[in-house]
This record gives C-alpha cells, structure tokens and sequence, in this order.
C-alpha cells in the first residue's frame, strides 16, 4: 500500500468513529462530501492523492463538531484499539493542532494504556545489560505508532516538566477527602504543564508519561468521590430512619433524601470533568454541610478528612530541589511499654487488621476496593495499597515483596491509630482511656520501625531507577507521618488530663 493510501486510511478510521460519534445528533442525516462515503472508500482508486486532501479539509470541518468528552464517551473497553492509534497518528501529525486536539490525544494514548492487547503487555521488566532500565514497552508502543523517523530526545527543561508531573502524582496520592482533593488546584496545574509542553505533548516520551499519570490521578479522583457519595447517602439513609426528609443545604436550598437517592454515580463519573465540575462542587458542599450536624461529626474526625498535605518528601518530592530525604519519625514523647503480653495484644491486633482489609480489598469490585468501611470512618487506600494486599508474592524474598509488605504494614497501623486516637477522645476523662494509651505508645513505636524499613526500600528504589515505586512508598508514610502526629497530640492531651487528675 501507497504512503498516501495508508494516510487515507488512517483518516477513513477516524472518519468513521465521528460519523458515529456524530450520528445521534444529525440523526443520520449528515452530509458527506462526494467520494468519502464508505462505499467509495472501500474502493481502490487511482485518486487518492485528490481524495486524501478531501478527507482533510473534511476532517477539519467536522473537529469543530467532536469535543474531547465525545471522544471520551466512544472510547469505550469494546473499541478496538486500532481506532485508538489511528486517532493519535491523526492528531499528532496535524500541523498546528488545537487545545481540543491535545486532549483528544490525551485520551486516545490513555486508552491504549488503560486497554492493553495482552494484560501486563506495559510493564516494565528487567534491566538493560548496562544496568539502566530499558525504554518503558509502551513509549516503544508509541514511537512505533507516531514516529516517522528517528525519535529525537527531550530536552532538560522538557524533563523538567515531566518531573513537576510526577510531583503532582505524588501529591494526588496524599489526598483523603473529594472536597481539598478539588479545592487545591491540583487538575488545573497539570492540565497548564500539559499546555506548557506545547507540540513536545505529543512526543512519544511525553505521552507515555502522561497516560499512566493520566490513570493513577483520574482513579484517585474516583475513589474520592465514591467515598464522599457513600457518606452521603449513609448520612441520608439515617435521617429517613429517624423519619426526616431534608438532608443539608447547598447554596441556601434544602437537600432532600429523595435528591440523594437519584443521585448516579456513575453518570456523574462518566461526564467530562469541565461540564460537571459544578456538580462535583455541590457534592462536597453537600458532604461539608452533613459533618456540621452532630451525626456526621464523630464520623468525620479520622475518616476521610481534609488533607490537603504538603509535598511529599523524599525523592519524589524534591526532584527539582534535591532536598535530603527525611531520616524517620521523632520517637514518641511517651516510650512505648515493655510489657511483652502487650506487645504481643497490639501486634496481634495488627494482623487482624491486615487480614480484614486483605479480605475486602480482594473480594470488593475494582471501583470500591479502595475505599475500606471500618468502625467509624472510612480508609481510603492508594492504589498501591490495594495492590499490594492483593499480591499473591508477600512471601517471597524480594524486593517487590518488601515493597508490597512495608505498604500493607502502614495501611495497617494507620488503621490503628485512627481507631485508638478515636477512643481516645471518647475516653479521655474516664479510667478506660489507659489501655487505648497504651495502644497508641506501641503504635507510634511500630511507625517508627516501619519508617527505618521503610528507607531502606526506598534506598534500593532510588538506586534501581524505580521511580514509581518511591512515590508510591512516600504517599503511604505521608499518610502514617500525619497520622503519628495526631496520636502523638492525643497522648499529650492524655498525659495533661491525667496530670489534672492527680
């Protein structure tokens, strides 16, 4: 097949997925120019030159009627994946592409990744004889689809740029609550370095950093706002129990049960993100107006809280500052018990833990396993978390054991302390708080155990490359660092009232 042969069908590809696209709101009755319907297409012709120029100037036309949430939308886990890549080759050799058309892009290399041909197909495996990782296999993917010629390498400040990303990936990690998750700006500083990239955006590089950040931070947006749902709708479903009807406010009007429960989820979910963002603001305007009634409050102490933490630290954080990464926590101002049958209690305590999450992350569906209901709050995993209490390798003597093993360990004590800093404050003036004082000392010991194990694999990560491991391991002990500073205050608060009391 001619070069402009095969152009001409990779554009016939993309002219199909708009025509369907297109197809609802013309009901069928768009006019196609002469010579580009599909019957003509499929004909082999000695015009192609002529009809190729036709199909362009046809498919400018029809750019202005397909936004990015339309593609978005057909871009469905049916779509054949040639559809994606004839996509991508279409926009990026467009020779001044359009806002639209970087987005467009967007998601078509997203999908790629989201929708490998053979699952596992993107992992990265082994090194080079060198010792240097090799070429991730799906920025190969891309180079193949988009590349004419030789690929040319990113440039230092293009580098930079991909690392300001990976710092903004980290940071999306930290985030437990939906409302700071929308409130700090984090998908409108990632969508200006995006455009900051200009027609770099659409380097093979570039785009295989992209998709997968593109994934982790639009799964984490998920999970938040599932869990903002889910108490929502619990908080709604108590108040119909106690016989009541309005649920809060949002803008000076009541909320009713009813609204609640004609609430879809997964309609919000699948809009795109600039034409619901609205309605994703009155979800959390809602959610703040439920925790000021006493019902919500108890449950909002240590559950999904707002965080809008600072940045994460260690490698991850610092690749534009080379900051020294952190030793480990400051130990407890309290030492921790030496009684034996105690630390016995707590450990086992943490096994439990371990276990009981293991067994719902595993048996929950893929949209609500990050999302762990516990006594009184929910735990919000990362999706490294997850992962790794659904490994099947936490056995074996190597490094992504450790890795997965430090992650399930944190999880684990984060849980914990939530639970006991909880009691703690329900018990604090009574003679019960003690042994919820107790639990905490060990607690915070075992956190700064975790730490010091912590560095070591993230010591091996640096030094093997393994850059997503450092920014998965560093959002987790930013959470267990937040959470260590909470016990550490309730026990100040303990050791006060017990001073008061003698």
């Amino acid at each position: 097949m001619g070069e402009e042969k095969w152009e001409l069908a990779i554009l016939a590809t993309v002219h199909g997925f708009y025509l369907k696209l297109l197809e609802e709101q013309f009901a069928g009755q768009l006019p196609i120019p002469l010579g580009l319907d599909s019957d003509s297409l499929s004909i082999a012709s000695d015009k192609a030159h002529h009809t190729l120029e036709t199909m362009q100037r046809w498919l400018q036309l029809l750019d202005l009627a397909v936004s990015p949430a339309m593609v978005r939308c057909g871009l469905t886990a049916e779509t054949d994946p040639e559809l994606a890549e004839a996509l991508l080759r279409y926009y990026a050799r467009k020779k001044d592409p359009s806002n639209q058309d970087r987005d467009r892009t967007d998601l078509a290399a997203t999908f790629l990744y989201r929708n490998p041909r053979v699952p596992g197909q993107w992992e990265r495996r082994g090194y080079a004889l060198d010792g240097i990782l090799p070429i991730p296999p799906f920025e190969i993917a891309l180079a193949e689809i988009l590349a004419d010629g030789k690929v040319v390498p990113l440039s230092g400040d293009e580098m930079h740029q991909l690392a300001d990303l990976d710092i903004l990936r980290a940071k999306a990690e930290i985030f437990r609550d939906f409302g700071a998750f929308l409130d700090s700006g984090l998908l409108d500083k990632v969508r200006e370095i995006k455009r900051l990239l200009g027609p770099s955006f659409y380097h093979p590089a570039v785009l295989g950093y992209v998709a997968p950040l593109n994934l982790a931070i639009g799964k984490k947006f998920d999970t938040l706002f599932r869990a903002a749902s889910f108490e929502i709708k619990k908080f709604a479903q108590s108040v119909e129990q106690r016989g009541g009807s309005i649920v809060g406010q949002v803008d000076g009007r009541d909320v009713t049960v009813d609204l609640i429960a004609a609430m879809d989820e997964e309609e919000l979910l699948g809009s795109d993100y600039g034409t619901s963002l609205e309605r994703f603001r009155r979800v959390t305007k809602l959610k703040k107006s439920m925790e000021g009634q006493p019902k919500m409050q108890m449950a909002a102490v240590v559950g999904v809280s707002a965080v809008a933490g600072p940045l994460v630290q260690g490698k991850a954080g610092d690749v534009a500052g080379k900051s020294p990464r952190p030793n480990v926590l400051p130990k407890p101002a309290v030492p921790p018990t030496s009684d034996p049958r105690l630390i016995t209690l707590e450990e086992t305590k943490l096994r439990s833990v371990e276990e009981s999450i293991r067994a719902f992350v595993r048996a929950a569906t893929p949209k609500l396993r990050e999302i762990v209901p516990m006594t009184s709050f929910n735990l919000i995993l990362t999706a490294a978390e997850a992962d790794a209490f659904c490994a099947d390798f936490l056995e074996e003597d190597s490094f992504r054991a450790d890795h997965a093993r430090i992650l399930v360990r944190v999880v684990a004590i984060v849980a914990r302390m939530s639970t006991e800093i909880e009691e703690l404050k329900r018990k604090h003036l009574t003679h019960l708080a003690q042994p919820h004082g107790d639990s905490v000392r060990l607690l915070l010991a075992a956190a700064r155990t975790a730490r010091e194990n912590a560095a070591l694999v993230l010591d091996l990560a640096d030094q093997r490359g393994l850059n997503e491991k450092v920014i998965t391991l560093e959002a987790s002990l930013q959470k267990l660092r937040e959470r260590s500073e909470l016990a550490e205050k309730a026990m100040a608060e303990l050791t006060a009232d017990t001073k008061k009391q003698n």
